[in-house]
């Protein structure tokens, strides 16, 4: 899928059917055919347009006859993904001369406040600024969705405290797994941002610069809190499977101690089915003398288990 967009200052974005100079081409999974008629009409390079397309590739930049191609790893939400829907994917961000392409292999929701005009000083004219603006919104976008990994933790969390299964430790897995790729993608994101920091390649105004310095520090602040997170978690983890444990090994005993006390009665009916002579047999009060026993012993059993806390 490819829309175009054009917005300069003072104007409202506009979507348009046709290509102009200064604006900015947004590609999401792109087909064979879309992907040679991008190529061919904007001179980018085949291979530019198809790193961004490959799940696993990495955060860099890379510079090809004046066209600059930057790959950022963004937060992807897969709702259809129940064990694991937080992961990362690849956004591309390429200048020409004369436009601004973004290739994704999934729609993404770093653009959508760009779509609906709700960015202040976005221009698609503008392309350093333009890219500065991604960089933000990606780093915001982790920061929220680390913020709701968080949450789902906590629910879990409170599951735990009453559960003797192991589901509630896969879903913790799971959670795990994501803040590693989170962990991992916003190191790479952050390699990238000092290299350009370093370097001139954008050739940056001051405004721009100052812009850059304020997303690496928003980038580091979300890499502290995917730490943080995976720290506690995997704490958690250890812990919690001790507690599963250990609640099995409490229904154990309440089981073990019921099954106990009931023997008790078990054992004095078992003993008067015996085909022998026994006590009480001829007293018109025999059923009712056994079961007194029977009571009193259970009863006697009880209060054993309750002094000694096993039950």
């Amino acid at each position: 899928m490819i829309d175009i967009y054009y917005k300069e200052e003072g104007n409202q974005i506009e979507k348009l059917d046709s290509l102009k100079p200064g604006c900015w081409i947004n590609v999401i999974n792109p087909s064979e055919e879309e992907i040679e008629y991008l190529s061919e009409t904007t001179k980018v390079p085949k291979e530019f347009i198809t790193y961004p397309l490959d799940i696993d590739e990495r955060a860099r930049v890379e510079i090809e006859d004046e066209i600059t191609m930057t790959i950022l790893r963004i937060p992807y939400y897969d709702k259809n993904n129940e064990e694991n829907p937080f992961i990362t994917i690849p956004l591309g961000v390429i200048f020409t001369e004369e436009y601004v392409i973004t290739i994704s292999p999934h729609k993404t929701r770093i653009f959508s406040d760009f779509i609906h005009d709700k960015t202040k000083r976005f221009k698609t004219t503008e392309k350093n600024h333009f890219l500065l603006l991604i960089f933000l919104k990606t780093a915001s976008l982790y920061l929220k969705y680390l913020r709701e990994i968080d949450k789902r933790t906590d629910i879990i969390e409170k599951e735990l405290h009453k559960s003797m299964k192991n589901e509630e430790l896969i879903r913790l897995l799971s959670i795990e797994k994501s803040l590693v790729y989170f962990t991992t993608s916003l190191r790479s994101n952050e390699f990238m941002m000092e290299r350009l920091q370093r370097t001139d390649i954008l050739k940056m105004n001051e405004e721009d610069q100052e812009l850059l310095d304020d997303v690496i520090i928003e980038n580091k602040q979300a890499i502290e809190m995917a730490n943080i997170y995976s720290n506690i978690l995997s704490g958690m983890m250890d812990a919690f499977a001790s507690v599963i444990s250990n609640n099995l090994n409490v229904v154990m005993k309440f089981l073990t101690s019921i099954t106990i006390i009931l023997m008790l009665p078990t054992l004095i009916a078992s003993i008067y089915g015996m085909n022998i002579k026994l006590p009480f047999q001829n007293s018109p009060h025999a059923f009712l003398i056994t079961m007194v026993i029977s009571l009193i012993l259970t009863i006697i059993g009880i209060i054993l288990f309750k002094n000694r806390k096993w039950l």
